[in-house]
C-alpha cells in the first residue's frame, strides 16, 4: 500500500475476508476510524458491524445522521433540543421536546432527507479543537449541555464531528460517510420519533419495532423526576457535586425509590388473593436489595414474608443442558426443575408442611436440610429468579396467586442531549465492581462474559417484562459517580494486548466524565450498597 492510504482504502481490500460490513480498524493495536491514513508500517486489523465496538460506531453514526437531518428539515433549533432519551427494544426514542410535530409526514421528511444524505455519501469530518475554542462554538449554537460538559474536562482538546456544515459531539468513533448507514428506520411516538436500527447480531436487517409500554412510561418517568431535580446531563450532576449538596440528592432519591416499594407492596396486599411475588430482571438490577426492602414494607402492612431463591430449584449439575460450545448453559429454563417447583408451591397453597430444598453449587446437587413451610393467612413467598416472569416456571400455579415485578437499573441520565447511556453500561460497571468485591474476579473476566450474561437476559428476561404488573426502576440518577472510583482500577488493570481491553478504554473513557462521589455518602440500604459494599442486607 502506497504511504497515505486511507484505512477505509485498504478495508475495501479485505471486505471479502469479512462477515460483516467493516466499520473500523485496528492499528497496531489501537482502534483507528476508517478515514484514517496510514504512514508507515503497521499491523491493521477490522471489527465488523458484528462486533460491539463496529455496531456501536454505527447507531453513533446513524444518531448524528438523524440530527442533521432534523437540522435540515426543521432546523437548527429542533435539532438542537431534541434529545436521545433510552432505548426501548430496538428503537431510540429521541424527544423533540415540542419542536416537530411527531406525525407520519415528519418521519417520511426526515427519513427522504437522511437517504438523500446516504445517496450522496456525505462526509463526516473530524477535527480537534483546542477546549475553550470547542466551548465557544456550542455555546454560539446554544448548545448549553455540551459546553457544561467541557467545563469537567481535563484535556485541552476535544474532537467534533461536522457533515455538511452540522456540527456535533459525540464520546466514540465514527463511520467515514453516510454511505454506510443503510439501514434505518424512523417512526413517530410520543413526543417525538423512534430511530429504529439494526441489531448487532443482524446488523444488515431491519426487523419491525416492537413497543414497550410500560417501559416507555417507566423510564420516561425516571427522565422527567430527573428534569425537576435538575439533573438530565452529566454536566448538571457536576453542578450538583460542586455545589456540596449531593447529600441532599441522595437522601431525596433514596426516599423516592422507598416511596415507589412502598406502593408496590400496597398494591400486593390490596389484591388479596396474592401469594407469591415473583422478581426477575437482568444482571445487576439490584434484586437482592429490592426483595429485601420489599419484604420490610409487606411486614409494616401486616404480612409476613419468606424469601425463595429460584436457584434452589436447579437441576443436578450433570442434567443441566449445554449450550453450543458444551458448557454448561444455567440460563434456560430447562436447567431449573420446573416440575417440582410448581409441585411445591402447589401444596404450599394447599395449606400442606413442605420441605424445600437448597442447592450445592459446589457439589452440584439439590440438598434438603430441614427446611420446612406452612403458609399461614399472613405469610407470603418473595421468590427471586431469572425465569420468575415466564408463566412456564410457574404453570400450575393461580394467576390471582401471583404478582410479578420486573427490575432493571433503567439509567435515563445522558451525557448531553444528544448522547445517551446505554442502560447497560451501568449494569456492567455495577456488576465489575461487585465481581471484584465479592467473588474477587478480574473486571476482565466480569467483561469476558458480558456477551453471554446479555444473550441470555435478551432470550430468558426481556421477552417477558410486559407482563408485569408493576415494574421498577433501580438505577440511582448519581450511582455513576459513586461507582467511578471502585470501577476505574479494575479496568486499568486489564492489559493493552487482551481483546477486552478495548471495552475497559471505552469505558474508563466514559468515567472521565463524571466527578467522583464518596460512597460514605449512601444509607446502608441504598441499592448501590449490593454492589460497592456496605448494606445493611446480606448481599
Amino acid at each position: 500500500m502506497a504511504q497515505g492510504t486511507t484505512l477505509e482504502t485498504i478495508a475495501e481490500e479485505f471486505q471479502k475476508e469479512y462477515e460483516g460490513m467493516i466499520a473500523v480498524a485496528s492499528v497496531n493495536g489501537k482502534i483507528r476510524e476508517l478515514f484514517k491514513k496510514v504512514n508507515k508500517d503497521c499491523e491493521v486489523g477490522f471489527f465488523t458491524l458484528k462486533d460491539d465496538v463496529g455496531h456501536k460506531t454505527y447507531v453513533r453514526t446513524a444518531k448524528m445522521l438523524f440530527l442533521k437531518a432534523v437540522s435540515d428539515v426543521f432546523g437548527p433549533e429542533a435539532a438542537r433540543k431534541s434529545c436521545m432519551e433510552f432505548a426501548i427494544g430496538r428503537g431510540t426514542y429521541v424527544n423533540s421536546l415540542g419542536t416537530v410535530a411527531p406525525t407520519e409526514e415528519s418521519a417520511e421528511r426526515l427519513k427522504n432527507r437522511m437517504r438523500e444524505l446516504v445517496g450522496a455519501k456525505a462526509v463526516f469530518r473530524k477535527r480537534s479543537y483546542p477546549l475553550e475554542d470547542a466551548m465557544e462554538l456550542f455555546r454560539e449554537r446554544g448548545m448549553e449541555d455540551k459546553e457544561k460538559l467541557f467545563r469537567y474536562r481535563m484535556s485541552s482538546s476535544v474532537n467534533i464531528y461536522e457533515i455538511e456544515g452540522y456540527y456535533d459531539y459525540y464520546y466514540g468513533y465514527m463511520l467515514p460517510h453516510a454511505g454506510y448507514v443503510r439501514w434505518f428506520d424512523v417512526i413517530p411516538y410520543e413526543n417525538g420519533f423512534m430511530l429504529v436500527l439494526p441489531q448487532k447480531k443482524t446488523p444488515d436487517m431491519m426487523e419491525d419495532f416492537a413497543d414497550s409500554r410500560k417501559l416507555f412510561e417507566t423510564m420516561e418517568g425516571a427522565k422527567d423526576w430527573g428534569r425537576v431535580a435538575g439533573i438530565e446531563t452529566v454536566g448538571d450532576l457536576n453542578d450538583q457535586i460542586c455545589s456540596g449538596s449531593m447529600s441532599d440528592l441522595i437522601l431525596v432519591q433514596e426516599a423516592e425509590q422507598e416511596r415507589k416499594i412502598g406502593e408496590i407492596a400496597k398494591d400486593i396486599v390490596n389484591r388479596k388473593n396474592v401469594k407469591f411475588v415473583m422478581i426477575a430482571g437482568p444482571s445487576s438490577s439490584g434484586k437482592t436489595s429490592f426483595s429485601h426492602r420489599l419484604s420490610i414494607q409487606l411486614r409494616t402492612l401486616g404480612k409476613k414474608p419468606h424469601p425463595i431463591a429460584l436457584d434452589n430449584y436447579f437441576v443436578d449439575r450433570e442434567l443441566t443442558p449445554r449450550d453450543e460450545k458444551g458448557d454448561y448453559n444455567f440460563e434456560c429454563l430447562e436447567a431449573i426443575d420446573t416440575k417440582l417447583f410448581n409441585e411445591d408451591m402447589t401444596r404450599l397453597l394447599a395449606g400442606e408442611l413442605v420441605e424445600l430444598p437448597s442447592f450445592n453449587f459446589k457439589a452440584g446437587k439439590r440438598e434438603y436440610k430441614g427446611d420446612y413451610m406452612q403458609l399461614d393467612k399472613s405469610d407470603i413467598l418473595v421468590i427471586e429468579g431469572i425465569h420468575g416472569l415466564n408463566e412456564k416456571m410457574s404453570y400450575a400455579l393461580p394467576e390471582e396467586s401471583k404478582y410479578k415485578i420486573y427490575i432493571s437499573a433503567l439509567t435515563t441520565l445522558n451525557i448531553d442531549g444528544h448522547n445517551r447511556i446505554p442502560t447497560t453500561d451501568g449494569r456492567l460497571l455495577r456488576r465489575i465492581v461487585r465481581d471484584a468485591r465479592t467473588r474477587g474476579a478480574s473486571a476482565q473476566r466480569t467483561i469476558q462474559m458480558w456477551n453471554s450474561v446479555r444473550r441470555g437476559e435478551e432470550q430468558y428476561i426481556f421477552p417477558f417484562q410486559e407482563k408485569a404488573d408493576a415494574m421498577f426502576n433501580s438505577a440511582l440518577i448519581y450511582e455513576l459517580a459513586v461507582l467511578k472510583p471502585f470501577a476505574e482500577p479494575l479496568l486499568f488493570q486489564i492489559p493493552k494486548e487482551d481483546p477486552e481491553f478495548y471495552e475497559a478504554k471505552r469505558l474508563l473513557k466514559f468515567l472521565n466524565y463524571f466527578l467522583s462521589v464518596p460512597s460514605e455518602s449512601l444509607p446502608n440500604n441504598s441499592i448501590c450498597r449490593e454492589f460497592v459494599g456496605g448494606s445493611c442486607f446480606n448481599v
